[in-house]
């Protein structure tokens, strides 16, 4: 197995995760790491099952859902659509429409809210931005929901392409 160091490395993962990394065995990197968005990344691009990834998404997302203004459910719709859609109760044109109806959602009321979640991936990233201590409770979410058996398996297939 490549050091994790390597695998980052060739992926184009940031110096500083790189670095971070360093020394580390995948699994303990994994368990380890404070930062969800790291995790996801890497998940993303080692070609996790993309249903897992839509509902790592998706939780994060909702962790996001307070900063709607009250009464605006598209944002809340839009990510229960893509969590139907993991589990094949939705179309990918419901979660675009749905998604499309979240960003208008968003735009008007942006600036009214100061911030408003849109979709799931606009709403995960805004969690993602938070402080370490937000960080740390995306970086358990994705965990939790993409555990390391995944991970070890998408770095094995990843290390028998190369």
């Amino acid at each position: 197995m490549k050091t994790t160091e390597t695998i980052l490395t060739e992926l184009g993962a940031c110096l500083e995760a790189v670095k971070w990394a360093r020394r580390k065995t995948p699994e303990r990197a994994w368990e380890m790491c404070k930062r969800g968005d790291w995790l996801l990344w890497i998940a993303g691009r080692l070609g996790v099952d993309r249903k897992l990834f839509v509902l790592v998404a998706c939780a994060c997302a909702r962790t996001s859902l307070k900063f709607v203004l009250k009464g605006e459910d598209r944002p809340r719709i839009a990510i229960e659509t893509a969590e139907a859609w993991t589990r094949d109760e939705a179309t990918i044109e419901q979660v675009q429409e749905t998604t499309a109806a979240a960003h208008a959602a968003h735009a008007v009321h942006a600036a009214h809210a100061g911030y408003a979640a849109s979709s799931p991936v606009y709403a995960a990233n805004a969690a993602f931005a938070a402080h370490a201590v937000g960080q740390k409770q995306m970086a358990d979410i994705v965990r939790g929901i993409i555990p390391f058996s995944v991970i070890r398996k998408a770095v094995a297939e990843y290390e028998e392409e190369k």
